[in-house]
């Protein structure tokens, strides 16, 4: 099975969502609203997701839709899964590291999918065939690849919020992790993934994700030769906390933050 179609599609959501972020970053006017989980929405966030679903609707009318402000659409057996802006509470203070998540599963299964910043002027995305793929700075495109270290001790670890670790149970199991690996940052939402892909950090792990949060890293982790699961077994649509490694040090690493 290609993609080629879906996936010139899904870059083309990309563009669409880019240039209605970038208008919409560090704008005055920006509104701001507090969710019912107690979370950030912006007006960019809603005309993004809005936009890209009308162009699903007219593209590909038979699929489903799950998206972070507009819930979910029912389809077929293909399901786009939207993010609009990956790291509301940095876009909404300035920050530069947010991005348009943007997947399509099959089956339950994200096969494709694109992750674009526009303020970092980066771009990713992976399928089956293409690989996985980054437009930098420049324009070039290049293939993507995990490292290959396979010591904790050369590793690298990137990890979000500590209170999510501790209300979880586990931020003794994270900080016995961080005493084993060379170095710790925590990069934060796509960006540490991404990163993980292009082989410049090993072992990602969070906590407190959903769907739509996850979904479009996969395949590009996956593409790259990473692997991809909850931090306690297999990743499902229900997943909150995952793990993300080069795949040499999976094992190791979900061992140590289970104990």
């Amino acid at each position: 099975m290609t993609f080629t179609d879906d996936l010139l599609l899904a870059q083309q959501l990309a563009d669409i969502a880019d240039a209605i972020t970038l208008d919409r970053f560090m704008a005055q006017d920006l509104a701001v609203e507090k969710k019912t989980d107690a979370t950030e929405v912006t007006d960019a966030d809603r005309a993004t997701e809005l936009a890209i679903k009308t162009r699903l609707s007219q593209e590909r009318p038979n699929d489903g839709i799950i998206g972070e402000e507009f819930g979910a659409t029912a389809g077929s057996n293909r399901t786009w899964i939207i993010d609009p802006i990956d790291g509301t509470a940095n876009y909404m203070r300035g920050v530069p590291v947010w991005a348009t998540l943007i997947a399509l599963a099959v089956d339950g299964k994200p096969v494709l999918s694109v992750v674009s910043a526009p303020a970092m002027g980066r771009r990713w995305w992976g399928s089956p065939g293409e690989g996985a793929k980054t437009r930098e700075l420049d324009g070039s495109v290049r293939h993507l690849n995990v490292s290959k270290i396979s010591t904790l001790e050369d590793a690298s670890l990137s990890y979000n919020n500590l209170k999510l670790w501790d209300l979880s149970g586990m931020l003794g199991g994270l900080l016995g992790l961080t005493r084993k690996v060379w170095r710790t940052r925590a990069y934060g939402d796509f960006w540490s993934y991404m990163l993980l892909a292009e082989g410049a950090l090993e072992i990602v792990a969070e906590h407190d994700l959903k769907i739509y949060d996850i979904a479009a890293l996969v395949p590009i982790v996956e593409q790259a030769g990473g692997r991809f699961s909850a931090i306690n077994g297999e990743l499902t649509a229900e997943t909150s906390s995952v793990l993300a490694t080069n795949g040499f040090l999976h094992k190791l690493s979900s061992a140590e933050i289970l104990g």
